[in-house]
């Protein structure tokens, strides 16, 4: 994006209509407080309760705090533009929210693929589980997880950091995107949409082939319990997982899977809209409605604040 006479973008936004950006903020507030509230609440209750000191929710707990970082690096802008009606950002700005933002998301595939097969060691190897999934190893994976999501980053920020703009800086988006980026570009920008595909296709199937391959051996496992509560108990423990992963990779493979980046982009904006604060915003109540643990760890801590409280 190197280009001396271009030193900041106007984000156009979803709408000009001034009741729809009400209703627009109003709903982005919503989701975005709710979204922070509940990923903030899955990780306080994982430091202050022991029963989930477990790998299971520390891997959860690091999803929390990856779907605050990967909402807010985008939502909190597109926020501020609406309050203020300032859709001006600078050239440096952007280029930060465009590195967090794909970073978080694309880190987000990969620690789903860890939390796949942590589930695979709890369900076919329940006897090695504390072993094989030792505190090392954990940090191991989170570790991974981001460092992989840099490498997979690098080579097409490096081409967007070389992107030329000559006659418009106007930004056919709610933030920082490499789509609408490309799109006012005057540079040749055939190889940073290959480059953009490569990545995102490398990224989507070896994480979708990682979290296939962990449920394969899931199910099959769980089809050999005896019982059938032993089977729901086994099923339930993966339904949260399960619903979080259709919804991520559906709506990516919908964004990243069409080549023509110069074309519309208003159904793009639509969906990047509801990854950004959607998503981020039901997966607390996915894992939390569907987890007694986590319920139960909910209801001691209100408890306990009842009690500091009368005190």
């Amino acid at each position: 994006m190197r280009n001396p006479t271009i030193t900041t973008f106007i984000l156009l936004g979803l709408t000009d209509d001034p009741e729809l950006q009400v209703l627009i903020f109003i709903f982005l507030f919503l989701t975005y407080t709710l979204s922070v509230t509940g990923n903030l609440t899955i990780i306080t209750l994982t430091f202050v309760d022991s029963h989930l000191k477990t790998p299971m929710y520390f891997f959860l707990k690091n999803f929390s705090f990856l779907e605050i970082s990967f909402t807010t690096a985008c939502v909190s802008r597109y926020l501020y533009s609406i309050a203020t009606g300032d859709k001006v950002i600078a050239y440096n700005a952007c280029a930060i929210q465009v590195f967090f933002t794909d970073l978080c998301g694309v880190t987000e595939f990969f620690l789903l693929a860890a939390m796949s097969y942590d589930r695979y060691v709890a369900i076919c190897k329940p006897l090695h589980y504390v072993t094989i999934m030792s505190s090392r190893v954990c940090g191991i994976l989170i570790s991974s997880c981001w460092m992989t999501g840099l490498c997979v980053l690098i080579p097409p920020l490096s081409l967007g950091l070389n992107l030329k703009f000559c006659d418009s800086n106007r930004l056919d988006h709610f933030g920082c995107d490499a789509f609408p980026l490309v799109k006012i570009s005057c540079s040749d920008t055939w190889p940073m949409e290959q480059t953009v595909i490569i990545c995102a296709v490398l990224t989507l199937n070896m994480t979708l082939t990682c979290v296939v391959l962990s449920y394969a051996y899931i199910i099959k496992t769980i089809f050999r319990f005896p019982s059938v509560q032993q089977r729901k108990k086994a099923f339930s423990t993966c339904s949260s997982h399960m619903i979080v992963v259709s919804i991520t990779y559906g709506t990516c493979i919908f964004i990243y899977m069409n080549p023509t980046a110069k074309g519309e982009v208003t159904i793009k904006k639509a969906v990047s809209l509801l990854i950004f604060s959607v998503s981020p915003t039901l997966n607390p109540f996915i894992y939390t409605l569907r987890n007694s643990q986590v319920k139960k760890a909910f209801k001691d801590s209100i408890k306990r604040i009842a009690l500091l409280s009368t005190k």
